[in-house]
C-alpha cells in the first residue's frame, strides 16, 4: 500500500482542476455540466473494459507499493479517478476555448455536383474520405501489430481501442471538426496533452506506473516519455474533443432548424442529439445558414461589447437574439448610409411595408420574400428574412422606424428639443430592442411568473434600454456632430448656452463636458432603477443579460473617470477590462 499515484493526483491533476472550475464558474451552466458529465461516463463506461484488459495481460502494471488498493475489475482506483480528471479537465479546457464562438455558423449545407459550389462539397466530402482511410488503416495496423504480438502489442491496443471511435465520431462530424477555428479544435487537444505528457513522465521516472518492456517500442518523445504514453495522451484527449465537438454539432443543428426540431429542450436527450447528428445535411436551410453566418459578423463587427455579451448566451436564445440584432442593425444602416434623405425615407417606407406583410397572416412567405429580394440590397435580406418576428409583437419594431424617423429630421429644427423628447427617442431606438430581447427570452425558457409580471420586467429593459442609448450618445457626440447630428436636448444646449449649429462646429470643450456628465447621469439613475429587474428573468438568463447591460455601461464609467479624453470620437474600453467586467458580472 502507498500513496504516489495519489499524490499524482493531488500535485498534477486536481490542483488544475479547482484552477478551471474557478475561471470558468462564472459560465458554468446547466448544458455545460450536461455536457461534462456526459462526456465522463462515456469515457469511463469505455476505458476500464480496455484498461482492465492491459492491467490483466501485463501490458503495463502498478507496483503495490505505489496505489492505495482498492481496485475496479483489476484497476486501481487512482487510474478510475484519472478517467474522470483528464476528461473533466480537458472539457473545460474545451468549453472555455469554445465559448465564444458561434459554433451554428459552421454548419455547411450539401449541393449537387451541377450547383456553382458543389466544387466545394466534393472537396469536403474528399476530407471525409481521407479521414476514414487514415482511421481504418491505423485500425488494420493496431490490428495486425497485435497479433503479431511483441513490442508494438501496446501502441496496436491503443489504435484498435481508440480509432474506431474517432472514425465514428469523424465520418459524422467531419464538416464542423474542419470547420472551426482552431481554438475550438487543435488547441484543446494539444494544450492537456503537452501538460500530461509532462506529468507522465514524471510519473514514470518515479515508477508510479510501469510499461512492460516486452510490449514497447523503447522509442520516446524525450527522456523519460516513452512514445506508446505520448500517443495514448493525443488520441485520449482527442477522443474527448472529438466528442465535445459532436455533443456541440447536434446541438447547434438542433438551434439551427426549427423546421427539422422544433422547440428542441434546453437539455436534449441523448437519443435527440444522435438523431440531429444522423440528419441528412441536404436537409439543412442554407437561406437560415446565411443569415447566422451573417448576423455574427455584423455584431462581432459592429459592437465589441455585445458581441462579448451574446458569447454567454447559449442555444435558441443566442441565435435569436443575434437575428434580432442583425435586423436592427441593417435597418439602422439603411438609413444612416443613405445618399439622401430622400432615399432614406424611402428605406423607412420599404421596412415599415415588410413588417406589414410579415405580420399579415394571410400574406405567404413566398411574397415576404419576393418583396425583400425586389426592394432591398443583397447584403441585408437575410437579416430581414431571418428575423424571428413570429416570437415577436409588432409593436417594438414599429417604434424602432420611428425612431429612424426621428433620426431624419435631426437639424436646426431638431425633433429632441426637451428631455422629454430625448427619452422618447432613446426608447424607441433601444428601449425597444431591449423590450424584444426580454420577449425572446420569456419564449425560449420557461418562467412561473405570471403575464402581467412578465410585463412589469420588459418595462424595466425598456427603461435600461433607455438608459444604454443615453450612454451611446454620450459617447459619440462628436462623431455624431461629423455627419451633422446632435442628440443633446435643444433645451439643454440653450441653457449651456451653445445652440445645434456650435455644437456642430465644435463638439468639445468644458461645455459639452458638462453636458456629456449630466446625460450620464441620468444614464446611471434609470440604471439604477432597473437593474434589479434582470435578476427576475429565467436563471439562464440572468448572467448574459448582465453582462450585456454591465458591458455598456463600462463604457459610461469610462467616460465620467475625472480628466478621461474621448479618443477619436469614441469611449475606449480594452478588451481585457470588457473580460473582466464580464467574469465579474457572471460571478455574482
Amino acid at each position: 500500500m502507498g500513496f504516489e499515484y495519489a499524490l499524482v493526483h493531488i500535485k498534477y491533476t486536481i490542483p488544475p482542476a479547482i484552477l478551471l472550475t474557478l475561471l470558468y464558474r462564472p459560465l458554468f451552466t446547466k448544458l455545460d455540466a450536461y455536457k461534462v458529465c456526459f462526456l465522463i461516463t462515456i469515457a469511463v463506461v469505455s476505458t476500464i473494459p480496455w484498461d482492465s484488459y492491459l492491467i490483466r495481460n501485463r501490458i503495463w502494471s502498478y507496483p503495490s507499493h505505489v496505489i492505495i488498493g482498492p481496485k475496479l475489475y483489476d484497476i486501481p482506483l487512482e487510474e478510475v479517478f484519472f478517467f474522470v480528471i483528464q476528461t473533466y479537465n480537458t472539457s473545460l479546457i474545451y468549453l472555455f476555448l469554445s465559448k465564444p464562438t458561434f459554433q451554428p455558423a459552421y454548419l455547411r449545407v450539401e449541393r449537387p455536383k451541377s450547383h456553382p459550389l458543389g466544387l466545394a462539397n466534393t472537396q469536403w466530402r474528399s476530407y471525409r474520405l481521407l479521414g476514414q482511410i487514415t482511421f481504418i488503416s491505423l485500425i488494420g495496423w493496431g490490428w495486425r501489430i497485435v497479433k503479431d504480438g511483441g513490442m508494438g502489442t501496446y501502441t496496436g491496443l491503443i489504435l484498435i481501442w481508440a480509432c474506431p471511435f474517432l472514425l465514428f465520431l469523424w465520418s459524422l462530424a467531419y464538416q464542423f471538426v474542419l470547420g472551426l477555428p482552431v481554438s475550438n479544435t487543435v488547441i484543446p487537444i494539444a494544450l492537456p496533452t503537452l501538460y500530461l505528457w509532462i506529468v507522465d513522465t514524471l510519473a514514470l521516472k518515479r515508477g508510479t506506473w510501469v510499461i512492460n518492456a516486452g510490449t514497447k517500442y523503447g522509442l520516446h518523445m524525450w527522456d523519460g516519455l516513452d512514445i506508446e504514453e505520448a500517443l495514448f495522451f493525443l488520441v485520449t484527449n482527442a477522443l474527448i474533443v472529438f466528442g465535445l465537438l459532436a455533443f456541440d454539432n447536434s446541438l447547434a443543428i438542433l438551434v439551427t432548424f426549427p423546421t427539422l426540431f422544433p422547440n428542441p429542450p434546453v437539455l436534449p436527450s441523448p437519443l435527440m442529439l444522435v438523431r440531429a447528428l444522423l440528419t441528412s445535411i441536404s436537409k439543412y436551410d442554407e437561406a437560415r445558414l446565411i443569415g447566422l453566418r451573417e448576423a455574427a459578423m455584423r455584431l462581432q463587427r459592429k459592437s465589441r461589447s455585445f458581441y462579448l455579451a451574446s458569447s454567454t448566451f447559449e442555444g435558441r436564445i443566442r441565435a435569436d437574439l443575434l437575428l434580432l440584432y442583425s435586423f436592427c442593425r441593417v435597418a439602422d444602416d439603411l438609413v444612416d448610409n443613405a445618399s439622401s434623405a430622400e432615399q432614406a425615407s424611402e428605406g423607412i417606407a420599404k421596412l415599415d411595408t415588410f413588417l406589414k406583410l410579415a405580420y399579415e397572416k394571410e400574406k405567404s412567405g413566398s411574397l415576404i420574400t419576393e418583396y425583400v429580394m425586389k426592394n432591398f440590397p443583397p447584403d441585408t435580406r437575410s437579416a430581414l428574412l431571418e428575423l424571428p418576428f413570429a416570437k415577436l409583437s409588432r409593436e417594438p419594431l414599429q417604434d424602432l422606424l420611428r425612431g429612424f424617423g426621428m433620426d431624419l429630421a435631426l437639424n436646426d429644427a431638431s425633433p429632441i428639443k426637451t428631455e422629454n423628447d430625448l427619452h422618447v427617442y432613446a426608447e424607441r431606438v433601444a428601449g425597444t430592442v431591449a423590450q424584444m430581447c426580454n420577449q425572446l427570452i420569456f419564449h425560449v425558457y420557461h418562467t412561473d411568473k405570471s403575464t402581467e409580471k412578465q410585463s412589469c420586467i420588459i418595462e424595466a429593459g425598456r427603461r435600461m434600454g433607455v438608459a444604454l442609448q443615453y450612454v451611446n450618445i454620450a459617447r459619440d457626440i462628436s462623431v455624431d456632430a461629423e455627419i451633422g447630428r446632435v442628440y443633446l436636448p435643444l433645451s439643454w444646449l440653450a441653457e449651456a448656452g451653445l445652440t445645434y449649429e456650435s455644437v456642430l462646429k465644435n463638439p468639445q470643450g468644458p461645455r459639452i463636458e458638462r453636458l456629456r456628465s449630466r446625460l450620464l447621469d441620468k444614464a446611471f439613475s434609470l440604471y439604477n432603477g432597473a437593474r434589479d429587474a434582470i435578476e427576475e428573468l429565467p436563471v439562464e438568463a440572468r448572467g448574459p443579460i448582465r453582462v450585456a447591460v454591465e458591458s455598456y455601461m463600462e463604457i459610461g464609467r469610462v467616460l465620467r473617470q475625472e480628466g478621461y479624453v474621448v479618443k477619436a470620437g469614441r469611449a475606449t474600453v480594452s478588451k481585457w477590462r470588457r473580460l473582466i467586467v464580464a467574469w465579474r458580472t457572471l460571478g455574482r
